[in-house]
């Protein structure tokens, strides 16, 4: 299979899209000539023309306002914002008009619109660009949440969700694009509310998204050595979630680690830890460990900015923490 940056998997996904349907358009600040702030769409412009590569005025509310007008009219919008700290300006549009038309009429009108957005740490962009929001929305019925960790899953994520009939939000990690992963020949696309076992294992298990994911991995690999068999779960899309897979892992393991970049107070963890609590009671030997960033905002420092983020050590402290206690 051939090899594709994380970067270029979202593209190859949008390049098809634009190249198999005249409905899909995309939209988004700098997205044109420039390429987009992370260079995701550059070369598409060229290739498909300024109809359907648009450059938007700065204004977030007014590019996600219009993407549902598209969506509702019968396009396939995929709309940018670029960063995920910028969603907080079009919460309206998303909130209160995005997840509502569907069930307010009655099923009459769909909104098939992508938003793709990115953020995270480990670049120093200070503490209004660099926010991992995911948990807001999963709060939201009406919406669909993806957070894709590698280049196979971005590609195929990202396909399913154009051709979702619900409008979905689609993050991505900021210091996951250089990151290079096989890819099918063809593009397959990944259903989304179905998670991936990245790792099996025995004594615990490890539900993490986006960067943690492969911070997990390579503290599963430092367990490993201490004798300890982690099993790593990735949920790919945080709603609909695969609460099936996650339970069938905990309840061979018993034991769970939770593990993301967001601020661990309210973050996705939270949520996971409840389902698993309801679905796996009866087999945890551990209370559930949970990792996440501290209550803080961003530093811009490096040093600061590392301290505050969750790293593989941390993952690796919690699953000891999780063995000792069982």
């Amino acid at each position: 299979m051939p090899e594709l940056t994380y970067r270029e998997a979202v593209r190859d996904a949008l390049r098809k899209a634009l190249r198999e349907d005249e409905r899909v358009f995309l939209m988004g600040e700098d997205i044109a000539e420039m390429g987009g702030s992370m260079a995701v769409t550059q070369g598409l412009l060229e290739e498909f023309g300024p109809q359907r590569v648009r450059n938007t005025p700065i204004s977030e509310m007014a590019i996600v306002g219009s993407g549902i007008g598209a969506a509702i009219q019968g396009m396939r919008p995929v709309v940018e914002i670029m960063y995920e700290d910028f969603l907080t300006l079009s919460m309206e549009q998303l909130v209160n008009q995005a997840a509502k038309h569907r069930t307010m009429s009655g099923g009459q009108v769909r909104v098939p619109l992508t938003v793709r957005t990115q953020g995270g740490a480990g670049w120093s962009p200070g503490a209004q660009h660099a926010q991992q929001l995911e948990a807001w929305f999963v709060h939201v019925p009406g919406l669909k949440v993806v957070f894709a960790s590698t280049p196979e899953d971005v590609r195929g994520l990202l396909w399913s969700s154009i051709y979702d009939d619900n409008p979905v939000l689609f993050f991505e990690h900021r210091t996951l694009y250089p990151i290079k992963g096989e890819v099918p020949e063809e593009l397959e696309p990944i259903p989304l509310g179905k998670a991936r076992v990245h790792r099996e294992g025995e004594d615990v298990t490890v539900v993490a998204t986006g960067r943690l994911v492969h911070e997990a991995l390579r503290a599963a690999e430092e367990a490993e050595r201490d004798g300890v068999s982690v099993e790593v779960v990735d949920p790919r899309t945080l709603l609909p979630l695969d609460e099936e897979t996650i339970i069938a892992s905990v309840r061979k393991t018993t034991r769970c680690v939770t593990a993301h970049e967001a601020v661990t107070r309210g973050g996705f963890g939270a949520e996971l830890a409840a389902v698993i609590q309801h679905g796996a009671f009866d087999w945890l030997d551990a209370p559930i460990e949970r990792v996440g960033a501290k209550f803080a905002p961003l530093p811009f420092a490096p040093v600061m900015e590392q301290y505050v983020v969750p790293h593989a050590e941390d993952v690796y402290e919690a699953i000891r923490r999780t063995v000792a206690r069982g």
